[in-house]
């Protein structure tokens, strides 16, 4: 099996791009799969600023139609040109994938370095991707594998101590450019009740916040306040909420935009307004900063703003990420020798048996051929003993290919490493499911041995 990624992120284009790539694009996964892709599964990661999408297939040589396929799907879902999709989304393969993805969920490749939310963001698209089916066991491991190094670089870094994250440092621009630095009286609203919303509620909180509001366009800001705080507005009292507002902050990504004109339309009696859109698709107009006593801050904002980590510490969290990409590469080298030695063991055991049978129907269940089954079952063990050494030696140089191949040419065994099945549905708990997958036994370790 192979490793695929396709990145759209605020590294490599900018945030507008991003958007309108991540725009409707949530279920490319499930379509392509239900396709004649030859992908076998895929993961969709999508944040404030990046867009990427996790994909495994059986071979390298179907890396241009699987690529092909997703391009084509993302076009369909969003109405870009294949062409703009193509040139938007940058490919990874294989050790590039896992570098990559283990970099992303330890903050290092965010626009504020080393924040905490990406790696809540990873785990969420792992759980997303089992509840609908389109994980497969590979998969589930690299972005396990992936949450397992953000909490190392958390414990072991001074970048986990910082607590920086895109919502703290877009709340520190607001204290700069707020005429009372005090959050404890100002009046908030927020709009949306997903994870960015939470975070932004835990942070006001930290900062002493008490007069929020919470609307959402879908009717879910009951259920957010109920557990977090705030008083939930709908359309009737949203004007009202606006008018008195100090601070907005906007983290739905929903169609439901407001307007400069809106905010023209109240009467706010000169009132200083600080609007903080972090939504990739942009809750409020991106003319409202032009209005007179509104200050506007978005994500480029954040990224401008973002202080720079200290080198030391940027060092040893890069050098925990590759010793963990290198890890898990090494893990996955050592399952395709585990496949080739189950399938010439269970080549060997076969014949065994048979010569066993005859030297049984010739002699009986005497001792005689007692002990030659003894010296016939030592013997086989002792010959299995270098090819089982062999193979993992192999497999750490990255070449159990060729072991692979030999056993195929030597035995006429066909070794199949074969697609990876789906995770059932996880729990909403734990995202824990009934699949091997997720319980340490992966059925895509799975082989079929046949003499040739």
């Amino acid at each position: 099996m192979v490793l695929l990624s396709l990145v759209a992120s605020h590294s490599d284009i900018d945030l507008q791009t991003v958007a309108k790539i991540s725009a409707d694009a949530s279920q490319v996964a499930s379509v392509v799969l239900a396709s004649a892709s030859p992908v076998a599964g895929a993961i969709t990661l999508a944040t404030c600023n990046r867009y990427e999408i996790y994909c495994e297939v059986p071979h390298a040589d179907d890396l241009p139609a699987a690529r092909a396929s997703l391009i084509s799907q993302i076009s369909a879902s969003t109405g870009l040109s294949e062409e703009t999709v193509s040139t938007a989304l940058v490919s990874k393969t294989d050790h590039e994938v896992v570098s990559h993805l283990f970099s992303v969920g330890a903050g290092l490749d965010s626009a504020v370095i080393g924040e905490r939310e990406i790696a809540g963001q990873v785990r969420r698209a792992l759980n997303e991707a089992q509840a609908s089916g389109t994980a497969t066991g590979s998969l589930v491991r690299l972005f396990q594998s992936a949450s397992r190094t953000a909490k190392e670089v958390g414990s072991r870094t001074e970048l986990g101590s910082r607590g920086l994250s895109v919502v703290s440092v877009a709340l520190d621009l607001a204290t700069d450019l707020s005429a009372d630095p005090s959050w404890e009286h100002k009046n908030i609203v927020i709009f949306g009740t997903g994870a960015y919303a939470g975070a932004t509620m835990s942070l006001l909180r930290d900062r002493k916040a008490s007069n929020i509001s919470v609307f959402s366009a879908s009717g879910r800001a009951d259920a957010f306040v109920a557990t977090r705080g705030g008083v939930a507005v709908d359309e009737s009292s949203l004007e009202d909420a606006l008018a008195g507002a100090d601070v907005l902050i906007g983290c739905s990504g929903s169609d439901h935009r407001l307007m400069s004109q809106d905010i023209e339309n109240l009467n706010r009696e000169n009132r200083q307004l600080i609007a903080i859109d972090l939504a990739l698709t942009n809750d409020f107009d991106p003319t409202m900063g032009q209005l007179p006593g509104v200050e506007l801050i978005n994500l480029e904002s954040v990224r401008m703003a973002a202080p720079d980590e200290q080198a030391q510490a940027l060092a040893q969290a890069r050098g925990i990420v590759q010793n963990a990409a290198q890890a898990f590469a090494l893990e996955q080298r050592e399952r395709a020798a585990d496949a080739a030695i189950i399938a010439l063991r269970k080549h060997t055991q076969q014949v065994l048996e048979t010569e066993v049978e005859k030297v049984r129907a010739q002699h009986g269940c005497s001792a005689a051929a007692e002990e030659v089954e003894f010296a016939m079952r030592r013997m086989m063990r002792q010959l299995l003993h270098v090819p089982t050494v062999r193979a993992r030696e192999l497999a750490a140089e990255g070449r159990a290919g060729d072991y692979i191949q030999a056993l195929e040419t030597l035995y006429g065994l066909e070794i199949e490493l074969p697609v990876a099945p789906a995770a059932k549905t996880a729990c909403p708990v734990t995202g824990a499911t009934g699949d091997a997958s997720t319980s340490g036994v992966s059925h895509d370790a799975t082989l079929v041995a046949r003499a040739g």
